[in-house]
């Protein structure tokens, strides 16, 4: 596809084009998979050394104890990962009666965590270096330290004060009894000891070792669930993909337990609206996208969950018919406030990878919300994330709690496949930002043929509730005009909340390379050569 490589928004950075690129939230861990792609390693390999080492020197987004997806493009076939672990067998609904939602910390919102077995799933299959060496940056983080970047910095002194009466944390992540300051030298030694044990046994450790006991009995002491019976039957599962056609490309994305089909319904429901007829950066545009959105969520909230509890087919919810009929109830000019439809039955980082040969990675991972449940194991370094939180408290729900149950995940990888060969593999973070930042991206890339970083740039919009809307404070007054001039309820954030919008990392696949583009939101990087 002819790309344009204007950069129309305001940015400091410019598109990377290489042969070999990685792309990740924070510098130091784009380095660590650029290091092993330039020892021989593959885009696997890039992927899951910037992961482990994302764990280290980005703690306010993910860690050990996290869950992750992945998309695999193998030089042949597409392969989608589903690496998210399920509830304790103890959590049945009548451990949380009398609540109206899940706990948001401690060990009762901690779900088995998934990460460490889709780094073994992913080297197992796909690595080209040995296991034990993806670890050696991140170790290295752990061991000796490393400067903390500006924006994770300000985003720790920010949320600590919300977990520090959690088990562990403040040993952890507190040192001297305070947040660390941009610039300064963070060490976290009992992780580097953890992430060696999990290099050594190709993760058993974690599941079925000396980390599980250590796990179990700090669940003991506080009250949590968790039994070595739940960690040792976790397993990461290859789950395939689903997809929908927008333009010329396939966008995929992970199958429920995640929020990746909302992408798909509103690309479905907006292809009908053919929104290249107008331009990139209109209100018509802009309006349709938020409007199919809008429709998508309430789908979601109505009938996702652990697929073993859903009624219906996820399918259904891309059937032409079903679509057709859900694109029909937007009007160009007003905007709706939607419920869900009546389908047939039947804190996080984002990276991404791809080498010379054509492999290429979406890989995200994350503890939910910032630190996650605030839990830390002594002595291990592993914070773990609050997935449990997801759950619905709703008799009947198909995302009730329960025994061994998968709850609904933010957490998405996104693909785009173009005549049967890949044409982008992206992300965005940011819980409920995910599916809607993918909508954007996937619009601005794949149907306006705006480069990654120009994509990236771009003022974003998002789906609050009902009418209500945010958009960025870079967003035109002509745009929010529009927007309210068609009953949209806008507030413009603050600059300072920028992050509220995700962080995006992306990789183009062009003619004689790649074109990546990495963002601002965070302190993201994208490297090649």
């Amino acid at each position: 596809m002819d790309l344009d490589y204007a950069l129309p928004y305001p940015s400091q950075r410019s598109p990377v084009l290489a042969r070999n690129v990685v792309c990740a939230s924070q510098p130091l861990a784009a380095q660590a998979g650029l290091r092993m792609l330039l020892q021989g390693g593959n885009a696997v390999d890039a992927a899951v050394a910037a992961a482990i080492a994302s764990t280290v020197v980005e703690p306010t987004a993910n860690g050990v104890g996290s869950d992750a997806f992945a998309v695999v493009w193998d030089g042949a076939s597409l392969h989608g990962l589903n690496a998210s672990g399920r509830a304790p067998a103890a959590w049945e609904a009548a451990r949380f009666a009398g609540g109206e939602t899940m706990p948001r910390r401690g060990w009762d919102s901690v779900t088995v965590p998934g990460v460490v077995s889709s780094w073994a799933a992913l080297s197992r299959r796909f690595g080209a270096l040995p296991f034990e060496r993806l670890f050696e940056p991140a170790v290295d983080y752990a061991r000796r330290g490393f400067a903390v970047s500006p924006l994770i910095a300000a985003l720790w002194h920010r949320i600590a004060p919300n977990y520090a009466d959690q088990p562990g944390f403040a040993e952890a992540f507190l040192p001297g009894g305070r947040a660390p300051a941009a610039g300064e030298i963070f060490r976290n030694a009992p992780l580097a000891g953890t992430l060696e044990a999990i290099a050594a046994t190709g993760g058993e450790a974690f599941y079925r070792g000396a980390l599980a006991e250590a796990l179990v009995a700090h669940a003991a002491r506080h009250g949590g669930a968790m039994t070595r019976d739940d960690l040792a039957a976790h397993e990461a599962h290859w789950c395939g993909t689903l997809s929908q056609r927008i333009g010329d490309v396939d966008v995929h994305e992970i199958p429920p337990n995640t929020q990746g089909i909302a992408t798909l319904i509103a690309l479905g429901i907006l292809a009908r609206h053919d929104p290249r007829r107008h331009a990139v950066d209109s209100v018509e545009a802009m309006h349709l996208q938020i409007e199919a959105m809008k429709l998508a969520f309430a789908d979601v909230e109505a009938f996702v969950g652990d697929p073993a509890s859903m009624q219906i087919d996820p399918r259904s919810l891309l059937a032409d018919d079903y679509l057709d009929a859900r694109a029909a109830l937007i009007d160009p000019a007003r905007a709706g406030d939607f419920g869900a439809g009546a389908p047939r039955q039947g804190g996080t980082v984002y990276l991404a990878a791809a080498d010379a040969a054509g492999m290429m990675v979406s890989f995200i991972q994350s503890n939910y919300e910032g630190f996650g449940s605030g839990v830390v194991v002594p002595g291990t370094g592993i914070s773990l994330q609050n997935r449990g939180m997801g759950f619905s408290l709703r008799p009947g729900h198909p995302n009730l709690v329960g025994s061994r149950r998968l709850p609904l995940h933010t957490i998405i990888p996104g693909f785009a496949m173009r005549a049967g060969q890949p044409a982008m593999s992206f992300g965005v973070m940011g819980g409920p930002m995910q599916a809607q930042g993918h909508l954007q991206l996937a619009v601005r890339t794949q149907l306006y043929g705006q480069n990654p970083q120009a994509a990236s740039d771009a003022p974003r919009w998002q789906v609050v509730s009902g009418r209500k809307v945010l958009v960025e404070a870079g967003m035109p007054e002509a745009i929010v005009a529009g927007l309210l001039a068609r009953g949209h309820e806008v507030r413009r954030e603050s600059p300072q909340a920028a992050f509220a919008f995700g962080g995006a990392q992306l990789i183009l696949r062009g003619d004689d390379g790649y074109v990546a583009g990495s963002d601002h939101r965070k302190d993201g990087a994208a490297v090649g050569f």
